[in-house]
């Protein structure tokens, strides 16, 4: 059997392409705050990220929930359909997009990874923007949470000034409750926790219910105000002699699913489907699969196992479904109102917009809640832009990564692309839909002892072409920061099987099929360069 095959460990570090070779400084465009080169007038870049925003929208083929803006937007630009994360989690997926960087490069793999430790010499998109003439200004989550990292931007971690007290400032935005019981409640567990574990994550702010409804404004909650924070702060800098960047991060709908009643109401007599598959996927190794636990962190979901062993009953997969539909409504909502805002400024037509989600997030697929995983429904995420001179209401089917958004948007902005960058811009694509793309992207997860149920330590290599989804499992030398045995392998047939329900990487009918696509994995991302760009 194919998961008994050993390989001798990765020891190249050309190991998979992801370019382990890049962690010298050298590489680098140096870029300090005090150095700016002179260049004629550019387009504004408007970059817009939403947290845990899997395709699940009306342009891409949703019937159901109700994005009415994201769907003008789409009309305006062009919507990329095979758009893929390179990692199913926040700050490695962000970290990767913002640094032009693959994982294996920037060594940011999971939450706890910072790239400022891990590289710290690296240049940000930002940083860059800076660079050639830009304004640079953040407000919301960008990087992860609380992260400014102030040598990105002219104006950093903007927020907006409810939020701006000394007791907030550090309070991770997705943390924030509105019934006062609940914030009581929240402050006493709060406590508790910081007790236990002075140095929790977020703060030990990040406990409560999954899901509050209270009868309040949209800018009584955190991203509606951020919103009228940007409208007012790009009033402010739309007249300076530069053009600006500015980066917006929101928050919903990343859990807990907390907006105002109208936008649960949106849904109150939608019968919203459950997951096709609340199944684990037959065949696959059981490390492969999320444990839940970031839903576990909720009150009310504290008893639940791992998917393994454990379904979430169907009436509240219901409502957590329709807390999400409500969540990416209430954002959408908000950025209806940035664009109506940049129009009536006369910004919209001319400036470059881009709107993305850092990962997708299972709502019940596999038997399973969040993201996480190298699964599909973790890694393929919404993709947009417009930009002035392109043709409006495309949608392009070939295969894209958020890595390639950095030279993307420094190519539709005039500005030089730096070889050391690990994405390819999509400008030609975006001028010739039917030029040949590329034949595979690459994703990885970091699979902590902690999150397995054998406590050992694995790294996913993933690969998406066309038509399969092909991962390797190997055990992760963390002191090394690298892979070792291989431990099992994935395969789906993306054509019979799209929700990936059956592994076909564990018969031996399909032993050739598996090192053929083992080779282009070990390729890696250089070799997948379209052929006419190499």
């Amino acid at each position: 059997m194919l998961l008994k095959q050993k390989t001798k460990p990765f020891i190249n570090t050309a190991i998979l392409g992801m370019g382990l070779l890049v962690t010298s400084t050298s590489l680098f465009t140096g870029c300090s705050r005090n150095e700016e080169l002179k260049v004629e007038t550019k387009p504004n870049v408007l970059f817009i990220i939403v947290d845990d925003l899997r395709p699940e929208l009306g342009v891409y083929g949703n019937k159901q929930i109700k994005t009415p803006n994201i769907d003008a937007l789409a009309k305006d630009g062009i919507v990329f359909t095979k758009a893929y994360a390179q990692v199913g989690v926040c700050a490695p997926s962000r970290a990767s997009a913002m640094t032009g960087l693959r994982p294996d490069s920037d060594r940011v793999w999971h939450l706890g990874d910072k790239f400022r430790e891990t590289i710290p010499d690296v240049v940000t998109m930002p940083q860059y923007f800076h660079k050639y003439g830009y304004y640079t200004v953040s407000t919301g989550k960008i990087f992860h949470n609380h992260m400014p990292d102030s040598v990105s931007w002219d104006e950093p971690d903007l927020r907006p000034p409810k939020y701006n007290t000394k007791d907030m400032l550090d309070r991770d935005a997705e943390t924030f409750y509105h019934d006062d019981g609940t914030i009581a409640k929240q402050k006493i567990a709060r406590d508790k926790i910081i007790k236990k574990r002075p140095h929790a994550y977020a703060g030990g702010w990040n406990t409560g219910p999954a899901m509050e409804v209270t009868d309040n404004p949209d800018t009584a909650f955190y991203d509606a105000a951020q919103t009228d924070l940007a409208i007012k702060t790009i009033k402010r800098i739309k007249n300076y002699d530069k053009p600006f960047y500015y980066a917006l991060g929101y928050y919903r709908p990343h859990l807990p699913f907390v907006v105002p009643q109208k936008y649960w109401d949106l849904y109150k007599d939608v019968d919203i489907p459950l997951a096709p598959n609340p199944f684990i996927p037959k065949g696959a190794p059981v490390y492969a699969i999320n444990g839940d636990y970031e839903l576990r962190g909720y009150w009310g979901f504290k008893h639940i196992g791992r998917p393994a062993v454990y379904q979430v009953p169907d009436d509240t997969a219901r409502l957590l479904k329709r807390g999400y539909y409500a969540s990416v409504s209430y954002t959408d909502a908000q950025i209806g109102r940035l664009m109506k805002a940049m129009k009536k400024m006369g910004l919209y037509d001319n400036t470059i917009i881009i709107l993305w989600g850092d990962h997708g997030w299972k709502l019940g697929e596999h038997r399973s809640w969040g993201k996480m995983t190298n699964y599909n429904i973790d890694t393929q995420v919404p993709l947009i832009i417009k930009a002035p001179g392109f043709k409006k209401g495309m949608k392009i089917d070939k295969l894209v990564e958020l890595v390639d958004m950095f030279p993307t948007l420094l190519n539709l902005s005039g500005i030089k692309v730096d070889s050391y960058l690990q994405g390819t811009s999509m400008v030609p694509l975006m001028k010739d839909t039917s030029l040949a793309w590329k034949p595979a992207v690459f994703s990885q997860f970091h699979r902590r002892p902690r999150h397995t149920p054998d406590h050992k330590r694995y790294m996913g290599y993933s690969m998406t072409t066309q038509r399969y989804h092909y991962v390797e499992w190997h055990y992760w030398d963390n002191d090394k920061k690298l892979p070792g045995i291989l431990t099992g392998v994935e395969l789906y047939d993306r054509q019979k099987d799209p929700q990936e329900n059956v592994n076909i990487g564990i018969l031996p009918e399909n032993k050739k099929l598996i090192s053929q696509l083992a080779k282009e994995l070990h390729s890696g991302w250089r070799a997948a360069i379209p052929k006419k760009l190499n």
